[in-house]
């Protein structure tokens, strides 16, 4: 049976970490240490039951395998991995260029990992990443599981969580609060006198956290019923579109439809046209992002503005800062990047 687990260390990601070794992933998992590496470096050399123990040991232990060791002198990959849910739609678009322009600048080449909306596929993708130890590491969203927790502190690595905020966060952190867009589209919506509303939004954690917060302030002002369209990523025209069909399918009669992105919302407002219906008149949308095509479509749509670029360049010089830090001493970056209502055509 396997060994009582080694116990991480205190280290956080982006400090000096005591990194573990091949023999504390063997005493965990009950094996010699060069069983460990030919199950690492040569699974076929090893039988699968003894591959499984040496794995979850690696877990447990979030032992993080140095691919790069002994390669560079200066200990440095000049490489940045960011991960993003999707480039199914441009709304990452932004902040992706702007932060391998600035980092491309530098003299650092970017690799970019797609976790599917998925805390457990982001898990995957740092298990092939942390082993050619990147200088650091860009996340979309703050949910991740323990698992990658773990590996981020034992690794030591510089991290950028983005595009969301939380009282813990990893390391560095520069985003926007999700709670406070829904609540904000909620109050902008009842101010403009619309009472039957519906959401149709990506199963994506922070798209359900606007919408659980837009339903929670729409409750406190007395509106209680608000049906909710849940749909499969990614955002597509299609699912708009299809949202749209469920929700009208289902008997719901809304005066707007909340969406979780630009992108669904573009494909409510073309099922809406095939069906006859006149936007704002029967049918207001609200759409979040703030696309460039937002403003082209007809009727221009009313949107959530985040600025994807501003983001991008912040954790950019987060990151060259912590770069070029030589003493490991540094503040905490907490960075709100804030979020804008624009009201357009279709409000």
């Amino acid at each position: 049976m396997p060994k009582k687990p080694v116990r991480a260390d205190s280290s956080q990601p982006g400090q000096k970490a005591t990194h573990l070794t091949l023999i504390d992933v063997a005493k965990v998992a009950g094996v010699s240490p060069i069983t460990v590496s030919r199950a690492l470096s040569r699974p076929e050399l090893v039988t699968e039951r003894t591959r499984q123990r040496v794995m979850e040991a690696v877990r447990q232990t979030g032992y993080v395998s140095n691919m790069m060791a002994g390669s560079l002198a200066s200990n440095k990959s000049r490489l940045v991995a960011i991960f993003v849910p999707t480039i199914a739609n441009s709304i990452f678009a932004d902040t992706v260029q702007a932060l391998m322009d600035r980092l491309t600048d530098a003299g650092y080449q970017t690799l970019l990992g797609l976790t599917g909306y998925s805390p457990e596929q982001e898990e995957k993708l740092l298990e092939t990443i942390l082993g050619r130890r990147p200088d650091g590491i860009v996340l979309t969203g703050t949910l991740h599981t323990e698992a990658s927790r773990l590996r981020l502190a034992q690794s030591g690595i510089p991290v950028v969580e983005s595009w969301d905020l939380t009282d813990d966060p990893l390391d560095m952190l520069v985003g926007f609060s999700h709670e406070q867009v829904g609540q904000a589209v909620a109050r902008h919506l009842l101010a403009r006198d619309y009472r039957r509303f519906s959401v149709i939004t990506l199963a994506d954690p922070r798209g359900l956290r606007r919408c659980n917060s837009l339903i929670g302030e729409l409750a406190n002002h007395g509106v209680d019923e608000v049906p909710v369209q849940i749909m499969t990523p990614p955002a597509t025209l299609k699912t708009g579109r299809d949202g749209l069909c469920q929700l009208l399918g289902q008997g719901a009669t809304p005066q707007v439809v909340v969406c979780s992105s630009d992108t669904i919302a573009q494909g409510v407002l073309a099922e809406a046209a095939s069906r006859g219906l006149r936007v704002p008149q029967d049918l207001a949308v609200m759409g979040f992002g703030d696309l460039s095509s937002a403003a082209q479509v007809y009727p221009a749509l009313s949107t959530v503005r985040v600025d994807g670029r501003m983001i991008g360049e912040h954790i950019a010089q987060a990151l060259l800062n912590r770069f070029d830090s030589v003493d490991n001493v540094f503040d905490p970056v907490r960075i709100d990047s804030g979020f804008s209502i624009i009201d357009r055509q279709t409000t």
